[in-house]
């Protein structure tokens, strides 16, 4: 299995690269973000890789850093996201917002990917809410207790204004997965959560 790639960078586009390891050039499919952050051709490079076998061929995928390669991996795990789904997703988004998006349960974000619908969006946050953190990053564990304090002083707010527990997570959840990227505060926490109480 061939997992890294250490040579000298002859080929470059935005989705593929052909890096040459004595002699030898391999070539791997990338996202744009990743082509972006390489250097100019000809220069050293050392990229992360996975391969994928498939009946007739055989793929080599090719990533920055080791949290990218991990979130190809989770993100093929789940079933109808394929690998070339996976990279236009990783093509489209930090992995920090990623993680966000995963996390709040921004389904609305993820709609915006490539091929992603809101039955895929919903699935990918249901099967990934628990593993995503495993990848780490202080973006993760920072924006997941970020997220508590606002969903406790939502939560509190709902109660205090004579909504059951129940009613109010259940309307918290929901106002979570339309909020968009950036709107994340208490306020409009409370003020999303409320239209779904009064219903």
């Amino acid at each position: 299995m061939i997992s890294q790639l250490d040579g000298i960078l002859i080929e470059k586009t935005p989705t593929e690269i052909v890096v040459d390891c004595g002699g030898v050039g391999y070539s791997a499919l990338v996202s744009v973000r990743t082509s972006d952050s390489l250097p100019q051709t000809g220069n050293k490079v050392i990229i992360k890789t996975l391969l994928i076998p498939r009946e007739d061929s055989l793929t080599l995928f090719g990533f920055l850093t080791e949290m990218e390669r991990n979130t190809f991996k989770l993100l093929i795990s789940i079933s109808g996201i394929g690998p070339k789904m996976a990279i236009g997703i990783l093509s489209s988004v930090t992995i920090a917002d990623f993680q966000e998006y995963i996390i709040s349960g921004n389904a609305n974000a993820i709609t915006k990917f490539p091929g992603i619908g809101k039955k895929t969006a919903q699935r990918l946050i249901l099967e990934l809410k628990d593993k995503i953190s495993l990848l780490g990053g202080g973006a993760a564990s920072a924006f997941a207790k970020e997220q508590n304090l606002v969903k406790q002083e939502a939560l509190s707010a709902l109660i205090t204004l004579g909504y059951s527990r129940a009613v109010a997570e259940k309307s918290i959840t929901r106002a979570l997965g339309e909020l968009a990227a950036g709107e994340f505060t208490a306020e409009v926490l409370i003020r999303n959560s409320l239209k779904f109480a009064l219903k």
